[in-house]
């Protein structure tokens, strides 16, 4: 099989990249914004061409949340538009399509875990822009598999992990946002269930969830943070409403796992295990 990484410099797209590179089952090309450049719309099915893969991993996206809302031309480009553009490639050269969306399609507004059926009402250019993306993807191509994922952090790429390990050894104390209430995901971790659904047996198309299980606030995750790596600094709980920023952030965005768990047997670990997992890792500043 023939497989085509979109965002490949991204944390996911660096994920798969550790998983695949020398792989002896797949044929993979990797594909980063120099090779592929989402933004640049018209060009994008002459490049799938080149390649001509049996199924595309849609990693790449526009990730800059806050710089999104000013930049809404080139953020709908990539998020949406080359979206409707691999899915149109996809639907004529029969191709498989797995696309991974986030959690920024809901408005926060729910008190429970958020499954596949939840409404979305995204509050945010970027939250749109992926929804408008998803809406694309099923018109053009209703066989694809989509993954919405949240909070993600990596050894490779900015994350908040690698940004609190920075701040802490810096600062004496930092503020973390209290209220805002998810799970984190580590892009290891998706990228392996990303393999599983590919070495399943029998292809289900459809929207699913999945983050590392729990439930905490970005202060949580800094304390668990500060806490494995023993830094000497004070984490101090705010309010969202002492940090402003230009893009609104969902409160609560915590994912319903059960269907891709039911789905493709996947074993979701815990977020602290996670959490370890990566910060024993050499950083990679990609």
């Amino acid at each position: 099989m023939r497989i085509v990484i979109t965002g490949a410099s991204g944390q996911l797209g660096s994920e798969l990249k550790d998983l695949l590179l020398y792989n002896t089952v797949y044929e993979c090309y990797f594909l980063d914004r120099k090779q592929l450049p989402l933004d640049q719309i018209q060009i994008i099915q002459q490049i799938l061409g080149m390649y001509q893969p049996d199924l595309i991993i849609h990693a790449g996206a526009y990730t800059a949340v806050d710089k999104a809302e000013t930049d809404q031309v080139t953020t709908n480009l990539v998020n949406n538009l080359a979206c409707e553009e691999i899915a149109q490639y996809c639907r004529v050269h029969n191709t498989k399509l797995i696309a991974i969306s986030t959690d920024y399609v809901f408005d926060g507004s729910s008190a429970s875990p958020l499954t596949e059926y939840a409404t979305t009402n995204p509050i945010n250019v970027y939250g749109q822009t992926k929804l408008a993306g998803e809406l694309a993807i099923q018109k053009w191509h209703p066989e694809a598999i989509i993954i919405r994922t949240s909070w993600v952090y990596s050894s490779y790429g900015k994350n908040f992990v690698k940004t609190m390990c920075r701040l802490m050894t810096e600062r004496d104390e930092v503020n973390v946002i209290s209220d805002q209430i998810g799970s984190p995901t580590y892009a290891k971790d998706l990228a392996l269930v990303i393999l599983k659904v590919l070495d399943s047996v029998e292809w289900k198309a459809g929207i699913y969830h999945y983050s590392n299980e729990g439930e905490i606030s970005w202060y949580d995750f800094a304390v668990a943070i500060r806490d494995f790596r023993s830094f000497d600094c004070e984490v101090r709980s705010i309010p969202t409403s002492a940090y402003p920023t230009p893009a609104r952030r969902p409160m609560y965005s915590l994912l319903d796992k059960s269907k891709i768990r039911s789905t493709f047997g996947i074993q979701v670990p815990n977020w602290k295990v996670s959490l370890g997992t990566m910060l024993t890792e050499e950083f990679k500043d990609k």
